[in-house]
């Protein structure tokens, strides 16, 4: 059993099915609470050189999937982050982290920085444990983030050390 990383548009269609599941875990969580400011994705967004969409394929299936695209000129905002229910808690998203952090690196980035939702304490620990800084306060309960004058995103951001993914390429 190998574990491989594919390049994907995000328009492929092998990674639609995972899409519309990610999307409708948001849903069951969050209901419409985001759907009032939802952005459009646009594919540009997460093709190379400024943008990234991969998927993590064990035995030609998709179990986990992860993207960037540019925040700004040093910044790649991480998205998409997904693995497959079946194969949860078995560390796939930190490798899917990895590799995006290892590929922004190699497209010229020197910071990560990413959102996830008041209600997936799952990937605030995910996001603590890969080294990321948490730009809200972890003492208080995610909920209150849900309430103005917050938009319930928790932010995280971190700084990418070039030499730190010399060593693992």
């Amino acid at each position: 059993m190998s574990d491989l990383f594919r390049d994907v548009s995000p328009e492929d269609a092998d990674l639609q099915p995972v899409i519309d599941g990610l999307f409708g875990e948001y849903a069951a969580r969050y209901g419409d609470y985001f759907a009032k400011d939802a952005e459009v994705e646009l594919t540009e967004w997460y093709l190379p050189p400024q943008g990234l969409f991969i998927v993590l394929e064990r035995d030609g299936n998709i179990i986990a999937t992860g993207a960037y695209k540019p925040f700004d000129e040093q910044t790649a905002e991480i998205k998409r982050i997904w693995t497959d229910k079946t194969l949860r808690q078995q560390g796939l998203a930190a490798k899917v982290v990895h590799e995006l952090e290892r590929r922004a690196v190699q497209a010229g980035y020197s910071q990560m920085y990413l959102t996830t939702g008041f209600r997936q304490p799952e990937a605030v620990r995910l996001y603590l444990s890969q080294g990321y800084a948490a730009q809200f306060d972890l003492a208080r309960d995610p909920e209150e983030y849900s309430q103005p004058p917050f938009d319930g995103r928790l932010r995280f951001t971190k700084t990418l050390v070039r030499e730190a993914f010399s060593k693992s390429a």
